[in-house]
């Protein structure tokens, strides 16, 4: 692997690579994309924010844009834009300082960002997620409504981990993590990791002379983290394990992930054409598949409703959503952001998703049209009870 001496030189189990016949243009086939650029990258090796590079990539994501494709960024630097802000030579290891030093770093970035992909036509909006965001299933679905509310208008989200609140034990650890994240939150098509590095080499070009960069991988392969260093290994922060087991995360929800440099030129757009650039870790389960399973396997059910014959009908032989004027009756306690059954008038699972409003109020709203919502609730979260892509038939 290029750029580590602390890079195991060996593989410990047979490695199986993808051939060209099966290979996937990630970009140029997927329609959302999260592109995560490393802090080397940003900040010019720690200089300061660097404003061309950002530039470019607002450029190369226009492109994007005008071939449709939705792009969502997650981006470090904010603690090294503090750092150099407050004049700090060396990294703090205080966590107060480190906040501090995001905090600081944060004014920067934002700016940054914003000036640089306004030039280019593009709106930015800044995200700071942690943690307890994703693991909470309202906070989760809160985060999901806002990042998809603002692709829908044109907007590309700048994401960062929120470094000015969160503590060891609700850190993400890396942005490599935070944008495997968001790519399994707002079912991308492709990650796309842009580092220092060419991609994932078979050893240490630097020395070993027969080492080769690996082209096409199975995601989750386990002789792909024995090459990078190993779970346990002093590599584990911001090195290429990091990327690999990203990219397995990012598997298990659909989405195949690229490591490629983000100094070669035109990257994203000349992935975007189909051309092959870095590694390609490929996912092995369909994106829509990988969320359908993961929503009828592995959430634990909070109650129920039960619709009307109509509703039941749309959702099973006409694939929409579930509006809350086709319920009948409510089960059970549950909040925003949760798993119900849902059940036709006889009482048979016929869906199970994640709902828009909890217990009480779907009970206000429920047999009534959606328009009428606000006027109720005082609020509108979402039109649907359950959107289809939050759903999944039994």
């Amino acid at each position: 692997m290029a750029g580590g001496p602390r890079m195991a030189e060996r593989t410990a189990a047979p490695l199986a690579e993808v051939p060209a016949s099966g290979a996937v243009a990630p970009l140029r086939d997927g329609r959302r994309i999260v592109v995560k650029v490393g802090s080397s990258l940003v900040t010019n090796e720690g200089r300061g924010l660097d404003e061309q590079a950002i530039s470019q990539w607002g450029a190369q994501i226009a492109e994007l844009r005008a071939l449709g494709k939705e792009v969502v960024m997650v981006s470090s630097g904010a603690v090294a834009e503090g750092m150099k802000r407050l004049g700090w030579a060396r990294r703090p290891s205080a966590m107060h300082e480190l906040q501090a030093a995001a905090a600081v770093g944060q004014m920067g970035l934002a700016q940054v960002y914003e000036t640089c992909f306004r030039a280019h036509g593009l709106g930015t909006a800044q995200v700071l997620l942690t943690h307890e965001d994703l693991a909470d299933r309202k906070r989760y679905l809160n985060a999901r409504s806002t990042l998809l509310a603002l692709l829908a208008l044109g907007v590309v989200p700048i994401i960062n981990e929120n470094d000015t609140v969160v503590t060891d034990e609700i850190k993400f650890g890396d942005n490599d993590t935070l944008g495997a994240l968001v790519a399994n939150l707002i079912d991308a098509d492709a990650l796309v990791i842009l580092t220092d590095q060419s991609g994932l080499f078979t050893a240490d070009p630097r020395r070993d002379p027969q080492a080769r960069l690996l082209e096409r991988v199975v995601a989750g392969d386990p002789a792909l983290e024995a090459m990078a260093g190993g779970a346990g290994s002093s590599i584990g922060r911001g090195g290429m394990i990091t990327k690999v087991l990203a990219a397995r995360r990012a598997a298990s929800s659909g989405a195949h992930t690229v490591v490629a440099s983000g100094r070669e030129a035109q990257v994203l757009v000349r992935l975007a054409r189909g051309e092959s650039i870095g590694t390609q870790f490929i996912a092995q389960t369909p994106r829509m598949a990988a969320r359908k399973q993961w929503l009828a396997d592995h959430l634990q059910l909070r109650g129920s409703v039960r619709l009307d014959a109509g509703a039941a009908r749309a959702l099973v032989a006409g694939g929409r959503s579930l509006l809350p004027i086709g319920v009948t009756e409510v089960s059970g306690d549950f909040e925003r952001g949760e798993a119900v059954a849902i059940r036709d008038p006889e009482g048979r699972e016929i869906a199970r998703g994640l709902i828009n409003y909890s217990s009480s109020e779907t009970r206000l709203i429920m047999r009534r049209p959606s328009s009428e919502i606000e006027s109720i609730l005082g609020f509108i979260e979402e039109p649907e009870l359950v959107h289809r892509d939050n759903l999944v038939l039994r």
